[in-house]
């Protein structure tokens, strides 16, 4: 868990790795069900173009049925995923009711003007998506990518004054999930320093988790 840009879904995948527990991304479940064109995928592609937000009992649903894939049989890493108490409610039923629970919450934290810097920096080919940064990983001709030579833009969401909306949404829906899990009863919570080079924060996420005997 973590705000957005804090790196969430880059250690999510170090941490899942191939072959060795599956990551769950409510998004790419979403976007795969809509591909496939399921039951669910149509439940959630209705509500999506009213432009509505897809139900909890939706996206519970789809978690519940990919941790049925043969890849979670060792277990998952849930990426941004709950995003409300009420859905880290419905996982605690979702996986009690499959004899599971989750092991260890990690919080990666970063401070709010390193992940405006960090979001609003970025810049994606229109022509083949390849993604820059303008400060840690920049095109060598400003506003060119050096794969296909496409237009470099930025996403609407990565914009400055988007990027304090999103914050303050994370703010408002997604923290009071960090004191769920604080609860008496509860997991507990692991706080992590996102704000160092990737391979220091993957370092120091799996330590913590050997610590507390889930690592991978």
């Amino acid at each position: 868990m973590g705000p957005p840009g804090a790196g969430k879904g880059t250690q999510a995948r170090r941490l899942a790795g191939p072959g060795e527990i599956c990551q769950i991304s409510t998004g790419d479940l979403l976007r795969a069900a809509q591909a496939e064109g399921s039951e669910l995928g149509r439940q959630a592609e209705t509500y999506m173009k009213a432009g509505e937000l897809v139900p909890d009992d939706v996206i519970l649903d789809l978690v519940d049925e990919a941790l049925e894939r043969s890849e979670c049989a060792g277990g998952a890493v849930f990426d941004g995923f709950p995003r409300t108490v009420e859905q880290a409610g419905g996982l605690d039923d979702l996986l009690e009711e499959r004899g599971e629970e989750i092991g260890v919450v990690v919080a990666i934290e970063v401070p709010e003007v390193e992940i405006v810097a960090r979001l609003s920096g970025r810049r994606i080919c229109k022509n083949c998506g390849k993604m820059y940064h303008l400060r840690f990983d920049p095109p060598r001709e400003e506003g060119r990518c050096d794969a296909c030579g496409g237009d470099l833009y930025q996403r609407p969401d990565d914009r400055p004054e988007t990027v304090q909306r999103r914050l303050a949404v994370y703010r408002e829906e997604t923290r009071p999930v960090l004191d769920w899990y604080r609860r008496d009863g509860g997991p507990g919570v692991t706080p992590i320093d996102g704000d160092r080079p990737i391979d220091e924060v993957e370092l120091e996420i799996r330590r913590r988790l050997d610590a507390t005997g889930t690592g991978s």
